[in-house]
């Protein structure tokens, strides 16, 4: 099985995508591992590269799950024919589960510097909607109405084992 997942920050992608990854026995791809230099998480990289990477990553397993916010790089991984769930559950939901979330070491040097950037991620996330970027509202729109593929949106969170069961049944 074969699922990208995108959607607003908060959303719940990782979450999600990390119990897939898990159940399914399938290679997880965080985009943000392809799209920002390493070890510089303020400096995006060349964005071919950053699409061949996960073109490359998408070749090379049978089972996977790729999850972000990049409809760029979440499409690139489309060549794949993979399901692609948008998970759009509002703003309400978003804004609850960035509060919420647990210290990021792969993004921050500490929960101290993660906590200070908060008000950004919500302004940020609140701006889903009005945004024209790669990481709005819009581009994942446009990504998950223009895929001919399998495809769910989701409108509230859910399991891993629910949406399993609910990709089962279509």
């Amino acid at each position: 099985m074969r699922i990208t997942i995108v959607g607003n920050s908060g959303s719940g992608k990782s979450t999600l995508a990390a119990a897939l990854a898990a159940q399914l026995g399938a290679s997880l791809l965080d985009l943000d591992a392809v799209y920002w230099e390493p070890d510089q998480i303020a400096v995006a990289r060349d964005p071919a590269a950053a699409r061949a990477d996960v073109v490359a990553f998408s070749a090379a397993h049978d089972r996977w799950v790729v999850e972000g916010c990049y409809a760029s790089l979440a499409e690139a991984s489309l060549s794949g024919a993979p399901t692609l769930v948008f998970l759009n559950p509002g703003l309400e939901v978003c804004i609850a589960h960035c509060r919420a979330r647990p210290w990021e070491p792969h993004k921050y040097a500490s929960k101290q510097e993660q906590d200070a950037r908060l008000a950004f991620l919500l302004d940020w996330v609140a701006s889903y909607a009005t945004r024209d970027d790669d990481m709005s509202l819009g581009a994942h729109r446009r990504v998950f109405d223009a895929y001919g593929g399998p495809k769910l949106e989701l409108t509230a969170p859910v399991g891993a084992d629910v949406l399993l069961e609910r990709l089962a049944t279509r």
